[in-house]
């Protein structure tokens, strides 16, 4: 097999399989329990479909209904477990970012490019909240607006990241955030020369946080990892300093440790 994506109008695309996959996806924590009809428009299906697949899921386990409402079961799970299993780094960085939340105070995580959004894999939160929404693994966010979202587009060729720019939805956040592809091009080229990430309060206001690459013993990339604060807790000399020296270390001992 080649590496080649499928498209839909491709013979072998299944697409059962991803309408199927498009249902697990609309539930989220906004939408823990749903009906048939709120399933269907947020998997942006028609009811007929919907009903089929809501039905077959719950034949398999992974959705159970009460009345007129669906949610998942703790059986999806499983799917999140077989790709943490696989991954053979998972617990050492986890310990690193553990370490730096012991050491500092500060949440750390790992996350990994899927499509335009980073995907939380590890984390370590501290006490303090920081963002409106709950962080945690498997939560989504715009690579465009995240550090360590740009560090993952730094890793990319030019031509992935030209076809990212000219795909991506830049919105207004807060005030501070890049809302011109060629700025934010610009930002991705400097993360590239320079190795690190810092964004400061583009997605959430108050949001300040610094991220570096993470490589395996062999130069795989593995992800990024960040550390996140308070802008009015932590100076941009302290970001720069201690958290990204931190960060760099922990990094260096990921590669140290893993092959």
């Amino acid at each position: 097999m080649n590496d080649q994506i499928l498209k839909p109008s491709d013979r072998d695309y299944v697409g059962a399989l991803a309408s199927g996959l498009d249902v697990l996806q609309a539930f989220d924590a906004e939408h823990r329990r749903m009906t048939l009809s709120e399933v269907a428009t947020c998997a942006k299906m028609d009811r007929a479909k919907a009903r089929r697949l809501l039905l077959t899921l719950h034949a398999l386990g992974f959705v159970k209904r009460s009345a007129r409402q669906f949610e998942l079961t703790p059986r999806v799970l499983q799917l999140g477990y077989a790709y943490q299993a696989s991954n053979q780094y998972r617990i050492v960085i986890q310990q690193q970012l553990e370490a730096i939340t012991e050491e500092l105070g500060e949440s750390s995580s790992l996350a990994m490019l899927d499509a335009d959004d980073v995907v939380y894999v590890v984390r370590s939160a501290a006490p303090h909240r920081l963002m409106a929404i709950t962080l945690s693994v498997g939560t989504r966010l715009p690579a465009a607006y995240t550090s360590m979202g740009r560090v993952l587009l730094a890793q990319l060729s030019e031509v992935e990241v030209s076809a990212f720019l000219e795909r991506v939805e830049l919105e207004v956040f807060t005030a501070f955030s890049i809302t011109s592809p060629a700025a934010l091009k610009q930002e991705i080229d400097r993360v590239r020369e320079n190795g690190y990430s810092i964004v400061d309060q583009e997605l959430d206001s108050g949001l300040r946080s610094v991220a570096v690459p993470v490589f395996s013993g062999t130069g795989e990339l593995v992800g990024a990892i960040n550390i996140s604060t308070n802008a009015a807790r932590v100076d941009m000399e302290t970001l720069k300093g201690v958290y990204l020296r931190r960060l760099q270390e922990a990094a260096a001992s990921v590669a140290r440790t893993t092959k």
